[in-house]
């Protein structure tokens, strides 16, 4: 039986960027960064003070499972936007909306008031873009 789920992944184009933004933007913490025998890196991160999943950072190579246009393919609808990698909870959209910004996080669109409480809309460096919400 499965009983919870402990990596999840958002892909990036650049690991040394994708740790800045996420360590030093958003404030999330370095858990992993290590390269593996055979060459892969495995980095992940977490918002600080939740360990029960962490984040990998994956960067798309060609290898067994994707060929060189999988990856040419994966990076062109990073960077149109076409990932929504997910949602990250605030206790206060606003006060955290002013704080990246002020951090050069780029948003989609401001705080917004929804029937699920308040969101604004964040984007990575890659284009992968992320819910930021306040819940009711």
């Amino acid at each position: 039986m499965i009983q919870r789920m402990s990596f999840g992944s958002i892909f990036v184009r650049d690991q040394d960027v994708a740790i800045d933004f996420y360590v030093n933007k958003l404030g999330f913490e370095l858990t992993r960064d290590q390269t593996l025998p055979h060459g892969f890196r495995w980095v992940t991160v977490r918002p600080k003070g939740q360990t029960e999943l962490e984040i990998i950072l994956f960067k798309p190579t060609a290898g067994k499972q994707l060929t060189e246009d999988d990856v040419t393919r994966i990076n062109e609808l990073m960077a149109k936007g076409a990932f929504g990698a997910g949602v990250f909870e605030t206790a206060d959209c606003q006060r955290t909306y002013d704080e990246l910004t002020e951090r050069g996080v780029e948003f989609a669109s401001p705080p917004k008031e929804q029937f699920y409480g308040v969101e604004a809309v964040l984007k990575d460096p890659f284009g992968n873009w992320f819910s930021l919400t306040q819940p009711k």
